[in-house]
């Protein structure tokens, strides 16, 4: 069987593949200039880029020594294309930064451990748990990424004695982060879109991003816009019957009247037609008051989604018929509507306040 670690990705959309260590044409050809248009150490666009390669290139090697060295606010992280491997933490005093894959193409730029929740801590005090399996866990506010790859390639397969199988690729806790053109490949907890406490409101956004994984792979309590983004369900080998996992577990704090909005975007499946749930909702045990909010509006559900009963209970004292579930004007075989209760829509007068505008308020990324 190949292994996720040396086959990262399957599929990244039609035809496009993701293996480590063999980049894109368009990499390779611009080898000679690591950093294309971005400069280099020699000419360096402004005093606060900072230069990022494997080959020595640049300023540092690796992304972790790189945000040590990237002291203060406003900061810009240029990467080279290659593989990263350890996790990463972008603590909150790195507000403004900003995270650039070299050659533009963020299969070529890939930060990735292996991790889960189960994974013993080094200091045999129990284990990691999810939060603690993220390869990449941002704290900072003002968050700019373009073209990179996060990514968990823990399987379960290869750790059958685990009982917390999460491994997040990213949380995400800072608002007013912004993701353009990445990809987050995992499989259960993929990308946790989370805030820094239950009072605080952060505020995401993800445009022409891709999502793979199986069980709950977008998650979180954040307000968060996911705007012409591709989500990806995966096949399991270790269940023989549906479902096999569920796309959306938003955990929105009971006092944000923003959860995750999901527009002009498309659900596709390497699963069996309808053995995914588009969604379940999250009440975590630290939050009993959560009041889960999930808008998908605009979008096309292809036939991996169950479209009879496209949403499900995480725990029976918290039903999904009484979180803010909606959908508006979706297509595809997995949008069909066969029982409008299963299915609550929204009018259209409804829809005109589920805009990005809406969410993220005064923010505009």
């Amino acid at each position: 069987m190949t292994s996720r670690r040396s086959a990262l990705s399957l599929l990244a959309g039609a035809g496009a593949a993701l293996a480590v260590g063999a980049p894109s044409a368009h990499a390779r050809a611009a080898r000679p200039r690591p950093f294309g248009r971005h400069g280099s150490p020699a000419r360096r666009l402004d005093a606060r880029t900072l230069y990022v390669d494997p080959h020595g290139r640049g300023d540092h090697t690796d992304v972790r020594s790189a945000l040590d060295a990237a002291t203060g606010s406003g900061r810009t992280l240029v990467i080279a294309p290659g593989t990263y491997r350890g996790p990463v933490t972008v603590p909150a005093d790195r507000a403004g930064l900003t995270l650039i894959g070299a050659s533009g193409d963020a299969r070529d730029t890939v930060l990735v451990h292996d991790n889960a929740a189960g994974t013993p801590k080094p200091d045999g005090s129990g284990t990691l748990g999810t939060s603690g399996s993220a390869t990449v866990t941002v704290q900072a506010a003002g968050l700019t990424v373009r073209d990179v790859t996060f990514a968990n390639d823990w399987l379960r397969s290869d750790n059958p004695e685990y009982t917390g199988t999460q491994a997040v690729a990213i949380k995400v806790q800072g608002d007013r982060s912004a993701f353009y053109g990445c990809r987050f490949l995992g499989h259960q907890d993929t990308l946790y879109a989370d805030s820094l406490s239950l009072t605080a409101f952060a505020r995401q956004y993800y445009r022409d991003c891709y999502v793979e994984g199986d069980v709950d792979f977008v998650f979180g309590r954040a307000t968060a816009v996911y705007d012409r983004c591709h989500f990806r369900t995966l096949t399991r080998t270790d269940l023989a019957s549906a479902p096999y996992g569920f796309v959306f577990a938003p955990s929105t704090a009971g006092a944000n009247p923003h959860g995750f909005l999901v527009l002009r975007s498309r659900v596709t499946s390497t699963a069996p037609d309808a053995y995914y749930k588009l969604a379940r909702p999250w009440v975590p045990s630290s939050d009993l008051t959560a009041h889960p909010m999930l808008t998908v509006r605009d979008t096309h559900l292809g036939p991996g989604i169950d479209a009879v009963t496209p949403y499900a209970d995480m725990s029976a004292d918290f039903p999904w018929q009484e979180q803010r579930f909606a959908e508006h004007r979706n297509t595809g075989p997995g949008a069909r509507v066969t029982a409008p209760a299963d299915r609550p829509q929204l009018s259209a007068s409804e829809a005109r306040a589920h805009t990005p505008a809406g969410w993220l308020g005064d923010w505009r990324p």
